[in-house]
């Protein structure tokens, strides 16, 4: 081992390097680290696949887990802005000299298998959190399901949130193989809870074939509202007069009945009272996701960077009123389906502010642009190219009058881009401005 891996960024540093490739989907490599490593957790595991909503769905699984008392351990990807954010124990964000120690772990049972970047760091951080004395694990798939290195553990419980055309090139073309590979957490006799209201077959198909316990939105718990209040119904317990989520949008009271359900399921080895439940949701904090910084103008934090996603937040924008003028800060990868993005928010957006971002597969700014004058934007309707996400959305806080609104949205590098110095910098340099 080299004597200068003493640091978390050279521990990052070298994963970077150890994989001719940046994702390589399959268990082999992974699972033979995995038995060398020892891994196993002796808590209830709760794994999350899906195209949108994976991330509000861990969260709020852990903040009612949280105020149930038990002992949480989660694990996102990927992080916005510092590396740790990755993992969270009891609620906080891991220390880097754990996650030091992990990797060297990992780095001695490898020998000579290759891993990638994220099957290096997945297991590093799923072996720091099967040490780490949890009463509960929650683990969020990074790409795909079946194949990712997440799935090397068995679930107890698994969740699959909405799906929509993503990663297509490696996961399919249509929503029934992303389906078939979302399905591959799933495991016989466990609880399978699918929140998407209109989910592939597939998925239906594969819970059926391996003897899953199948719990489907619309017909095993459901939930229903009006403007003040919601209510959860499942198969043998109901909620009702609830506050809404703490998180925004319409779309998160689907992945909250997702969340209940899976609740429900597990109750025998974690019960959680129905107060843990409403302060939970009160209280679950998530960035990034239609995320609103106090100030003048509006300023929106939202990581949706595909068709499905972006359609979620411009509803949620719609539904905020009236603003003379919207300014959107976007810069996302290359792959993405941009001309579906662009033609979804259209009515929405006057002004846009296209952003290079750190990394080789995002697209570059101008090449944003160049997409978005392919559409044929209405009259009217203005853009720009800027360096980074500060420059561009810097630019957008010069521009706009106080009663307008900025949206920052794409890739988590965006958002990420705008948040590195932490809300209270951001709000500082928005109100001052």
């Amino acid at each position: 081992m080299p004597p200068s891996m003493k640091t978390l960024p050279e521990w990052l540093a070298h994963c970077e390097q150890l994989h001719p490739k940046t994702i390589e989907l399959g268990l082999d490599r992974v699972r033979t680290v995995a038995e060398r490593l020892g891994l196993r957790f002796d808590c209830p595991v709760i794994t999350v696949a899906g195209t949108n909503g994976k991330g509000s769905t861990c969260a709020m699984l852990e903040a009612i887990l949280l105020q149930a008392g038990w002992r949480t351990g989660v694990y996102t990807s990927p992080h916005l802005v510092h590396f740790e954010e990755r993992c969270r124990l009891r609620g906080d964000p891991v220390q880097a000299d754990a996650l030091v120690a992990a990797f060297e772990r990992v780095e001695a049972a490898r020998g000579e298998v290759s891993l990638s970047y994220f099957e290096f760091t997945t297991l590093a951080i799923l072996d720091l959190m099967a040490g780490a004395g949890l009463d509960v694990a929650i683990l969020e798939v990074g790409l795909g399901g079946r194949l990712d290195a997440v799935n090397v553990v068995d679930p107890d419980c698994a969740i699959i949130t909405s799906i929509d055309l993503d990663h297509m090139e490696l996961l399919g073309s249509d929503r029934e193989s992303i389906g078939r590979e979302k399905a591959g957490i799933l495991r016989t006799d466990r609880p399978a809870i699918v929140s998407d209201p209109l989910p592939p077959q597939s998925v239906i198909d594969r819970a059926t074939e391996i003897g899953a316990d199948l719990w489907r939105f619309g017909r095993d718990f459901n939930f229903s509202g009006d403007k003040q209040q919601w209510a959860w119904a499942g198969r043998g317990r109901r909620y009702s007069g609830m506050a809404y989520p703490a998180l925004r949008g319409a779309n998160q009271l689907v992945n909250a009945s997702g969340v209940l359900a899976a609740l429900e399921a597990l109750r025998a080895r974690l019960p959680v009272t129905a107060q843990a439940v409403r302060n939970g949701l009160a209280m679950v904090e998530l960035p990034g996701r239609f995320q609103i910084v106090p100030g003048q103008p509006v300023l929106v934090l939202d990581v949706a960077h595909n068709p499905h996603s972006v359609a979620a937040l411009a509803e949620n924008l719609d539904a905020m009123g009236f603003y003379p003028t919207t300014h959107a800060v976007f810069g996302a990868m290359a792959d993405k389906e941009l001309g579906l993005m662009f033609d979804r928010m259209a009515p929405l957006v006057d002004r846009w502010y296209f952003c290079d971002l750190p990394t080789g597969r995002a697209a570059p700014g101008a090449s944003l642009h160049a997409q978005w004058l392919a559409r044929q934007p209405r009259e009217g309707t203005a853009a720009s190219v800027h360096a980074d996400p500060m420059a561009a959305l810097s630019a957008a806080i010069a521009a706009a009058d106080p009663a307008d609104r900025i949206v920052v949205f794409g890739s988590f590098y965006t958002v990420g881009g705008v948040l590195q110095d932490g809300i209270p910098r951001l709000q500082a340099k928005h109100l001052s401005a």
